[in-house]
């Protein structure tokens, strides 16, 4: 009797141990890596060398310049925010309610475009819808038009960015919106349907509302990713836009310091978007006596509805590869000048990805910071969600929540914090902004991992566990032998989605990386796209090599978790 006492009692104490331990940590990395930065740019955009002042607000609102700029990223994300929902709506509906030949295949390749950011996709376009890129080109030979179409012209650049954001984008509105409608109980559509409701009445009035917290999650994550993206419009040529201001404003924050006032207005304008989304779904009721994927909602689809899938779903699976297509004919590009496509092609740029310091070095320094990230976020996120999951301690549900906070927050603030705060310290990262990138990538990134792991950990039943302990084994010999081999799964998916996502992170790597011997592959990039002559060939060459490493690691991800990847990208 005494000796079970004494387990009681070690294991009350291990697990609040655990349990405070791992809050603590979770709470200094966030309060030194996170809050307080942000707390230094919000104290900074308040205060001059004579005091508290609104003068840097009101320089920020009289220069048209950076006023019109806060309207472009507005309508950028409001933009890209709308047409991924137009793309996403109907595909999410066929993927919940249709079953139909090689729909897993084109489920995957919907995917697909979340491998390459717009970052890189941008080069591609850049090629082909110059002046005189592929496009016109080939319409002037065949005599389809006279003059060159101005695709690219300072009007239709903003355009230019929300379209390759919509085809970066779009699968995150599409996971969500799959997950959210095969899991609305289809007996309401039944009943509506037996009540002489028309289809379009019964999607209005029941399947929209009740999938309305699914979208709302994934949109405002497209809105904030889409208003905050600093690689896009920056190759893309279109510079009045706020990230790319932000971007500028690094060099000179000391003689301009409108800049902190500049990232605080974004940071208002993410955290009232994502309060905003947050309230109007919370005030509403969601609850369904069943659940749409239980009760078999997807039917075999008919000849009728394939006529209208398959054109649908191939249309957006080719228009979404076409900046994939664009870099990788680029890469393969030699002797390429005033003709559609290449008059040959070659692998010689993919080897000077590997012979020029720039490209090696950045494809060996994210290689090398993302794991490092990876790994952190993988310690931590494991401890979290054990925590939160098995209520070991009576602050779980906020501890998940504080973790959440990184997807409201734009990488760029983040970065611009960072420059701001740790200047002129041993994390200065003018000197080695390795430990910032790392901790940077691994902040963005956590909440990926602690949703990851969440699910999975749900899904095992604790009394595993307690049988386990009943037979004398520790509590740390219970995790690492029993809990932890049951959810390597989701262990792996998050951990994928970790290191995929911080390979190719832009607005961080751009910032911080200001010596070529700490280039990460985007920064490599965005150099390479600068130089002449064959600068433009290696960066498309060094992105394919990104996108690759990507689509292994999203398509893993999805394969392991499903339609439940989708909750990975919810606020």
């Amino acid at each position: 009797m005494s000796d079970l006492r004494i387990q009681s009692r070690t294991t009350k104490i291990f697990s609040r141990l655990l349990g405070y331990g791992t809050i603590t940590a979770t709470a200094a990395l966030l309060f030194f890596f996170l809050i307080y930065p942000v707390g230094i740019i919000i104290s900074k955009a308040f205060l001059s060398p004579t005091g508290f002042t609104l003068e840097y607000f009101r320089l920020l609102f009289a220069n048209n310049v950076q006023t019109t700029g806060i309207w472009n990223s507005l309508l950028i994300g409001l933009g890209t925010t709308f047409f991924a929902t137009l793309v996403s709506f109907p595909l999410a509906i066929i993927s919940a309610r249709y079953e139909f030949r090689g729909k897993g295949i084109l489920s995957a390749l919907l995917l697909l475009p979340m491998v390459m950011p717009p970052f890189v996709g941008a080069i591609g376009i850049q090629r082909f819808f110059a002046r005189f890129g592929s496009v016109n080109i080939f319409l002037l030979e065949h005599n389809i038009i006279s003059d060159p179409i101005e695709w690219l012209s300072n009007d239709n650049l903003i355009w230019a960015v929300i379209f390759l954001e919509v085809l970066h984008l779009y699968p995150i509105l599409y996971l969500n919106l799959s997950s959210a409608f095969a899991n609305i109980d289809p007996s309401l559509e039944e009943m509506a349907q037996t009540l002489g409701a028309s289809k379009f009445r019964r999607y209005w009035n029941i399947v929209w509302p009740l999938a309305r917290p699914g979208y709302f999650a994934g949109a405002i994550v497209v809105f904030i990713w889409s208003l905050t993206d600093l690689g896009t419009p920056l190759l893309v040529g279109f510079h009045n836009a706020m990230p790319v201001h932000i971007f500028n404003l690094v060099t000179d924050i000391n003689e301009n310091p409108i800049g902190y006032a500049l990232v605080f207005f974004v940071v208002l304008l993410t955290v009232s978007f994502f309060l905003t989304s947050k309230l109007f779904v919370s005030g509403k009721k969601y609850e369904m006596l069943s659940r749409g994927h239980v009760s078999g909602a997807s039917k075999q689809a008919s000849f009728r509805a394939k006529f209208l899938i398959y054109p649908m779903v191939f249309g957006t699976i080719f228009l979404a590869l076409i900046p994939h297509i664009t870099v990788l004919i680029t890469s393969l590009g030699d002797s390429w000048f005033m003709t559609a496509l290449p008059e040959k092609y070659t692998l010689k740029y993919y080897g000077m990805v590997f012979e020029q310091d720039i490209s090696a070095i950045g494809l060996k320094n994210s290689l090398i910071f993302a794991s490092l990230s990876t790994i952190l976020d993988l310690i931590l996120g494991v401890l979290i969600a054990f925590v939160v999951t098995r209520k070991m301690i009576p602050l779980g549900g906020l501890l998940d929540a504080i973790v959440m906070v990184p997807l409201a927050l734009p990488g760029i603030v983040l970065a611009f914090g960072y420059v701001i705060t740790y200047s002129d310290t041993f994390l200065d990262p003018l000197h080695n902004p390795i430990p910032l990138l790392v901790i940077a990538y691994a902040i963005r990134r956590l909440p990926y991992m602690v949703r990851s792991a969440t699910a999975g950990l749900q899904q095992v039943s604790s009394s595993l566990e307690e049988a386990s302990e009943s037979f004398g084994a520790s509590k740390w010999h219970t995790l690492r032998r029993i809990t932890l081999p049951l959810v390597t799964a989701n262990l792996i998916a998050g951990g994928l989605l970790c290191f995929s996502y911080a390979i190719l992170d832009v607005s961080d790597s751009l910032i911080l990386a200001m010596k070529d011997r700490f280039y990460p592959i985007t920064k490599a990039i965005y150099v390479l796209y600068l130089e002449q002559g064959s600068g433009e060939f290696v960066a498309s060459a060094l992105g394919m090599i990104a996108m690759i490493i990507l689509t292994v690691s999203i398509l893993g991800a999805s394969a392991i978790l499903g339609k439940k990847m989708g909750e990975l990208f919810r606020t």
